[in-house]
């Protein structure tokens, strides 16, 4: 454990003697970093403040959704307040988006390292990992990024900050420790958990989901993935780097299946290559711990001691049951909302297993309740997502506006190497539609800057998708470096109608990966320019 600084010990509120308490949090090991991290997200002896006689907006949850709304309103001037109970900042700071690319990073590096020789940089040894540093350096990273998030910047916003359990009592109330909150309107933005399977014995395994999986001090010598979303996906790849040995369980034929076959080829190939294996068509059906060996050399170097061995029986194909063993066991299978004992029904809230349900105004079935984020029914379970339906949130519940949530065009980036971009409709779903839209494409193959940067043989490439006969963009796909990136562009000229031949007219500069996206669209004018008539 890194010790901490005099100056910093005499301001803390966290100390290493409460090491069971960050546990219970899901936060560990409680180094100089995470102590930190804790002093901004949860801190110890949290007053809160004397609640106002009436609250404009009362928001139970502090995740994206919810400091962008408690936050906004009260920039407006509205009197507002957030409620929360577990780690403000939510999954995205403390257990998702945050920390997941800080190991992305490391994981480039050496992997760029180990390709140094193909640009003409020469190192005196192979580079290898030093996971524990890799780890520190993450949780460094996450206490410095955690003060946007932390308690003491919403109330700088104006808003309170109560640290507890929000639950309604009434359709205008909401209880939290011992004091009721009156308000005018209010937010649900409790956010949402990983799903746990139905495997059997999976509850006496070790398992890790993306709550725990970054706490790990040890890298593990094989760990078995189990669903190939985004977490999944960079997970796999990340500790594949690393030097774990991964297997990704997938219960699809393919990568991807509602999505670009393009993309799932790319992205298989690009994992493969770094040593994950994936085997298709598979379901786990039960895990166990197996009884630690005798200890000798071979048992020494599958895993340490504090790692015991799972073994995970996996139904395959049309039946075949195979017996996969791994320290670690990332369950990886979706999101479940957190609606649980919230009072909801008191309220007036109607929600079903997928979560609270809204309508296109976000409004629940209380009228002066909406619900943003992973709580929602039927919503996508995006940090960004969340934080816009905020502001529709604030903009309707007390500016009486009618901003839609079907009008939102919303990006998703899963950000392995290459990246994957999505927007809008993708090609499968399209034709699930009974749409046949007009495809242009341009391959990163013969992109000067793909190939000036080692990347042309990743398979990437930009995919646009218009409405039949004209330049409407309904859909794209991009998979590259810094696809996310690429991938704004056209996200810009579907919320703002621009047409693809218009994006072919904007100037790019040279040599850029993103040239590809005016590619698509010189495509687009290639198919519909006038001609001259031939000579005679």
């Amino acid at each position: 454990v890194s010790p901490v600084p005099a100056a910093d010990a005499e301001t803390m509120t966290w100390t290493i003697k409460a090491e069971a308490e960050a546990r219970e949090l899901g936060i560990w090991p409680l180094d100089e970093h995470n102590m930190k991290l804790l002093d901004e997200v949860h801190p110890h002896g949290w007053e809160d403040p004397a609640p106002y006689p009436l609250y404009d907006l009362v928001v139970i949850g502090a995740g994206a959704g919810g400091l962008v709304s408690s936050k906004q309103a009260a920039r407006r001037g509205a009197r507002s307040a957030m409620i929360s109970e577990h780690l403000a900042g939510g999954d995205c700071l403390n257990v998702g988006c945050v920390p997941s690319k800080a190991l992305i990073r490391s994981a480039r590096a050496l992997r760029e390292a180990r390709r140094s020789a193909e640009f003409g940089v020469m190192m005196g040894a192979a580079p290898t990992i030093d996971f524990g540093k890799v780890m520190e350096r993450l949780r460094r990273l996450r206490a410095q990024i955690a003060p946007e998030d932390s308690h003491q910047g919403t109330m700088a916003s104006g808003a309170h900050v109560f640290q507890g359990r929000g639950r309604f009592v009434s359709e205008h109330e909401i209880e939290v420790n011992g004091q009721v909150l009156h308000f005018r309107k209010a937010v649900v933005a409790t956010g949402g958990r990983a799903t746990l399977p139905p495997i059997a014995g999976i509850e006496q395994v070790p398992f890790l989901t993306n709550a725990t999986l970054y706490n790990l001090t040890e890298l593990p010598t094989r760990m078995v993935v189990i669903g190939a979303g985004a977490v999944g996906l960079e997970m796999a790849q990340v500790f594949a780097t690393f030097g774990s040995e991964v297997t990704v369980l997938v219960r699809a034929s393919r990568l991807l299946p509602r999505d670009d076959a393009d993309a799932s080829v790319a992205l298989q190939a690009a994992l493969e290559k770094d040593g994950v294996r994936f085997v298709f068509g598979s379901t786990a059906t039960a895990a166990q711990v197996l009884p630690k060996p005798e200890r000798g050399p071979k048992s020494a170097k599958l895993g340490s001691s504090a790692s015991p061995t799972i073994a995970l029986e996996v139904k395959v194909g049309g039946g075949e049951q195979r017996v996969f063993e791994c320290e670690a066991l990332l369950l990886a299978t979706g999101r479940t909302p957190n609606i649980e004992d919230l009072g909801l029904d008191l309220a007036g809230i109607e929600h079903d297993k997928g979560g609270v349900k809204v309508d296109d105004y976000l409004a629940t079935s209380n009228p002066d309740v909406f619900a943003v984020g992973d709580c929602v029914s039927g919503c996508a379970r995006l940090t960004h997502l969340a934080g816009e339906m905020a502001k529709v949130v604030v903009q309707n519940a007390l500016f009486s506006d009618s901003w839609a949530f079907s009008n939102m065009v919303v990006p998703a980036c899963t950000y392995t190497e290459p990246e994957w971009a999505q927007v809008g409709i993708s090609l499968p779903g399209a034709e699930a539609a009974g749409r046949k839209p007009d495809v242009y494409m341009a391959s990163l193959e013969h992109n000067d800057r793909a190939i000036l940067d080692g990347e042309a043989g990743d398979g990437g490439f930009v995919k646009v998708l218009c409405k039949q006969g004209t330049d409407t963009i309904i859909g794209a796909t991009v998979v590259a470096a810094r696809a996310g990136e690429i991938v704004n562009e056209l996200t810009l000229a579907m919320q703002n109608g621009v047409g693809l031949g218009a994006v072919a007219r904007v100037v790019h500069p040279y040599p850029t990966t993103a040239e590809a996206v005016m590619g698509c669209g010189l495509g687009y004018i290639r198919a519909h320019w006038k001609r001259l008539p031939p000579s005679e």
